[in-house]
């Protein structure tokens, strides 16, 4: 790391003080909130790096990882099937490996959200009293069936065949949208993304939300890791209460500083000429190794569409 990169990216230790041993040495849940934060914005300001590795899809035009995002992301919200699904999702681990990024890494976070966001949401639909099916594990008889306005509760409680066909579902889609997303991320810088999407004529309105939002994030991160640790060296000891009662009283304050922020980002952006116009250069023509690797994923696409 250079002397111009933002202190809540550093690899440098944690520093102690001398006279604030009574708060340093005990790790409270902010201690440990803002040092994931600030690792987790490390760890994808890292990953972005990896666009620069001479990989499959590194080498490839941004319009046409952009395009091979929104056909396969559609391809994997119509099929139906576990088969094609896990079919897929081999063929996402295939292009991870090719593009050469970091498996671990990537499929840590994938299985993290895809097991937040797809299994436990739908882990309730494996259940009879939600939708009715063959039941494979029961869980919990009870004397008699009962019925509560519209809802009927049968004698045996447990769970479908259906059911879990559907949480599997579910979790393979989320799964693979979530690779599929990643992969775009880490190979692919964001400028070239915002180039790809204003030469698909994506209105300039959505391309400044999404820059600035993108801006926003590190914005946010920094300036929360900077009132947190000013804080902190002007307090010798501090109770938990007094603690979340800071953490509160402090959300709006943060709030209003990053927006602040943004806005004079905005109000310079206005002072050299800016009209709302977002202008980039031109990407130019799609080379022959464009053109082939296309070629290639829209038949891989097709085909997993006819499995």
């Amino acid at each position: 790391m250079n002397s111009n990169t933002p202190s809540f990216l550093s690899d440098a230790p944690p520093q102690h003080f001398p006279g604030l041993t009574g708060c340093a040495s005990r790790t409270t849940f902010l201690d440990k909130g803002i040092d994931h934060l600030a690792k987790f914005i490390k760890t994808t300001y890292a990953e972005w790096e990896t666009a620069d590795r001479d990989g499959f899809f590194q080498q490839l035009d941004a319009r046409v990882k952009v395009l091979f995002l929104v056909f396969f992301i559609l391809i994997v919200s119509i099929r139906r099937g576990l088969a094609p699904e896990a079919i897929m999702a081999v063929f996402f681990f295939i292009l991870i490996i090719a593009s050469r990024l970091s498996i671990v890494s990537l499929y840590r976070r994938v299985l993290f959200f895809s097991f937040l966001f797809g299994f436990l949401i739908a882990l309730p639909s494996a259940l009879n009293i939600i939708a009715r099916g063959d039941v494979v594990v029961p869980l919990v008889h009870l004397s008699k069936p009962r019925s509560f306005w519209v809802y009927h509760i049968p004698r045996t409680i447990g769970i479908t065949s259906q059911g879990m066909k559907g949480v599997a579902m579910l979790t393979l889609r989320v799964m693979n949208s979530l690779t599929l997303s990643f992969l775009i991320i880490y190979t692919t810088p964001f400028s070239e993304i915002v180039k790809a999407l204003k030469s698909f004529k994506v209105p300039d309105p959505f391309l400044m939300i999404m820059a600035l939002s993108y801006k926003y994030i590190f914005i946010f991160a920094q300036t929360l890791e900077d009132v947190y640790l000013a804080r902190k060296c002007r307090t010798v000891e501090a109770s938990r209460s007094e603690i979340r009662t800071w953490a509160v009283g402090r959300m709006v304050f943060l709030f209003d500083k990053v927006r602040m922020r943004c806005e004079d980002v905005f109000s310079a952006m206005q002072a050299r000429g800016f009209c709302g116009e977002v202008s980039v250069p031109s990407l130019g023509k799609l080379a022959k190794r464009d053109i082939l690797a296309g070629t290639f994923l829209l038949l891989a696409g097709l085909s997993l569409v006819y499995i």
